[in-house]
């Protein structure tokens, strides 16, 4: 049986973001989004999943301004709130020890404060690494300092860009228990970027599957587990059974269910 489109939800203070009516469309005539629809409550940790190429990053982009719609408009209800972003690859600087790259941000706002630094190795597990070099770092060690990075500043939302796509299985899964760790002592607003069915089950509180390009929210679909979710939530029957269901969305999704 189809799965349909939600309901639009009423806007209200609680919502943090929410883009209405987002359409981008490239130099080269390509339509990344159509018409894009989408609220995000405050403290909420909600993943976007679709394939490569549905738009998922440009829509990341758009709420943290680093790009324009070419229609619609972002709406911050409360007023704009200070922003962290993790993207697909650390980006760090190579000739900075781990120390300087997570204070960068700091910097560039003309500040400069070791304690919010130190803080922000110590949640992600890199206090015993600040004076490390990235080319010293594993690529999941790496990823933790791009996290810090963007934790420094003490954002209220938090985009991430499939922030553990290339890393090995083993290492992801670590880092997905980190982040929930992360995420639930601060109580901040998470934005997540995935393609994988598996990742955005057990992460998040809500899951919002887009179209192919130009996409588009197809579904939304809530995922009840409590927190804190550990190995026994991952090999448990519900985990398994929420990922068939958020599967058959993607699916349906990929073939213009309606």
């Amino acid at each position: 049986m189809p799965i349909s489109s939600p309901p639009a939800r009423p806007q209200d203070i609680s919502t943090i973001v929410a883009l209405r009516g987002i359409e981008k469309d490239f130099a080269n005539g390509v339509r990344a989004l159509d018409h894009l629809d989408l609220d995000v409550k405050t403290g909420e940790f909600v993943c976007v999943l679709g394939p490569s190429g549905c738009g998922k990053s440009t829509a990341l982009r758009i709420i943290a301004g680093l790009s324009p719609p070419s229609v619609g408009a972002v709406e911050w209800p409360a007023g704009p709130v200070p922003i962290g972003f993790v993207f697909q690859e650390p980006t760090l600087m190579p000739w900075a020890d781990v120390s300087a790259n997570v204070r960068l941000p700091l910097r560039l706002a003309g500040k400069d404060d070791p304690t919010a630094v130190a803080q922000a190795l110590d949640r992600v597990g890199l206090k015993n690494f600040a004076q490390s070099y990235p080319r010293e770092l594993s690529g999941g060690m790496k990823m933790r300092a791009a996290i810090a990075r963007a934790l420094v500043t003490e954002p209220q939302l938090i985009l991430m860009d499939e922030p553990f796509a290339a890393l090995d299985e083993i290492t992801r899964f670590k880092l997905n228990n980190d982040l929930l760790a992360v995420w639930q002592a601060l109580g901040r607003t998470v934005i997540f970027v995935t393609h994988s069915v598996f990742e955005s089950v057990y992460l998040s509180q809500r899951i919002v599957v887009m179209t192919p390009r130009p996409g588009r929210v197809f579904t939304e679909i809530a995922i009840p587990a409590p927190y804190p979710r550990d190995e026994h939530f991952r090999t448990s029957a519900e985990y398994a059974g929420l990922c068939r269901q958020v599967a058959l969305a993607l699916s349906q999704a990929m073939v213009g269910a309606p």
